[in-house]
């Protein structure tokens, strides 16, 4: 245990228990100021915003405009919408996530998913939902990050130059086209945003399958994953480790969170209650998709001391009902964290790069003109 632990609340526009009252005006920017600036404030180190393209719980709004609207208003917190790769544009999704990392000032990420693919496919009707097989969207989304990469690094952090002399705007040969020719589309070209203050994002992915985790072990930067128990969750640590050396993973070790739905009360009974309560309006348990922790702060605060005594990286909180059990991670929870050393909160703004203790990141066709790392 030679770092603090870092801790990320995941946020939807509802609780993470589907038994949960829905979150009010979810279509609200106020509301979701509030959630965000709440979290910044107790010291949570990252946000990821859930996204579907169907109506999962109801109506909601774009995560990554949300993160893109919220940013200005925020300055620590790290902000990692999901963005699919399914049915959208990765030149589209890759100037998008630019913008925010450069709107945030280098505190943007990105939580790439196939989303819910097949389903989705009659929006769109484009493809055969039906001819969407799990290994074919797990190809492009590995596709998808490697061209939004390249594309990151189209333009060299001085590529501007501004010549008033010579009424130039840009140094064209500090500007290098993408160049992907692959399976699932095609790019000839570079990005019309200009180098982020990040350069390169750091990606994250939702692991539940061993494709998955292979995935992350080639292109990622972070992986979210789950256990029952603290055995389940030091057998997943090795088999990362093992994945990485397998892969031949170049660069940094992945930065690994586990995820846990939590429900706090101020006595386990009451949280065990309301739990089973949940579970009752839901038609079923959500144990069956997630460790789910209903306890008291204390309680959870010792089970996630034991994940971090196994040299997982972060936690992954997400709330079993919001804004209820996000309060309490701010109010209850985070003290205790950090009383115990596990948790030290970000005194100064800094990038999500550096929150992660990711290096900096140099683009790949300059030498070491700077970026913030």
């Amino acid at each position: 245990m030679s770092h603090h632990l870092l801790v990320a609340a995941a946020l939807a526009a509802g609780g993470r228990h589907p038994g949960s009252a829905p979150l009010a005006a979810p279509g609200s920017l106020r509301t979701w100021r509030g959630l965000i600036g709440g979290a910044e404030t107790a010291g949570i180190d990252l946000v990821t915003l859930d996204d579907s393209f169907l109506l999962r719980g109801g109506a909601h709004l774009d995560a990554l405009l949300i993160a893109s609207a919220i940013a200005p208003a925020t300055t620590r917190i790290g902000l990692v919408p999901a963005v699919m790769t399914a049915h959208t544009e990765p030149f589209h999704v890759a100037t998008g996530l630019q913008t925010l990392d450069h709107v945030s000032r280098g505190r943007a990420g990105w939580l790439v998913s196939t989303g819910d693919a097949r389903a989705e496919a009659p929006l769109f009707g484009r493809r055969d939902a039906l001819a969407l097989t799990d290994a074919d969207l797990l190809d492009e989304l590995e596709d998808a990050v490697v061209l939004s990469r390249l594309l990151w690094d189209s333009w060299e952090d001085d590529a501007v130059i501004r010549d008033v002399a010579t009424g130039r705007y840009l140094d064209r040969d500090r500007i290098h086209p993408a160049r992907f020719h692959g399976r699932f589309f095609s790019v000839e070209g570079a990005s019309i945003v200009p180098r982020s203050p990040q350069g390169q994002l750091p990606v994250a992915i939702e692991v539940r399958t061993p494709a998955e985790l292979e995935a992350a072990a080639r292109h990622a930067d972070v992986v979210f994953v789950s256990a029952q128990d603290v055995a389940g969750a030091l057998s997943i640590l090795r088999e990362i480790r093992d994945t990485e050396r397998r892969v031949a993973r170049v660069g940094e070790p992945l930065r690994v969170f586990t995820d846990l739905a939590v429900l706090l009360e101020d006595t386990a009974g009451a949280a065990t209650s309301a739990l089973e309560r949940l579970d009752e309006h839901a038609g079923a348990p959500l144990s069956a998709e997630i460790r789910v922790v209903a306890a008291t702060a204390d309680a959870v605060a010792q089970a996630i001391g034991s994940l971090h005594d196994l040299g997982y990286d972060g936690v992954r909180l997400h709330p079993a009902r919001l804004p209820d059990d996000l309060g309490r991670i701010e109010r209850d929870l985070l003290p205790l964290l950090a009383a115990a050393g596990h948790h030290q909160p970000a005194d100064a703004p800094t990038s999500l790069r550096s929150r992660l203790r990711l290096p900096r990141s140099e683009n790949r066709f300059s030498d070491s003109r700077g970026v913030l790392a």
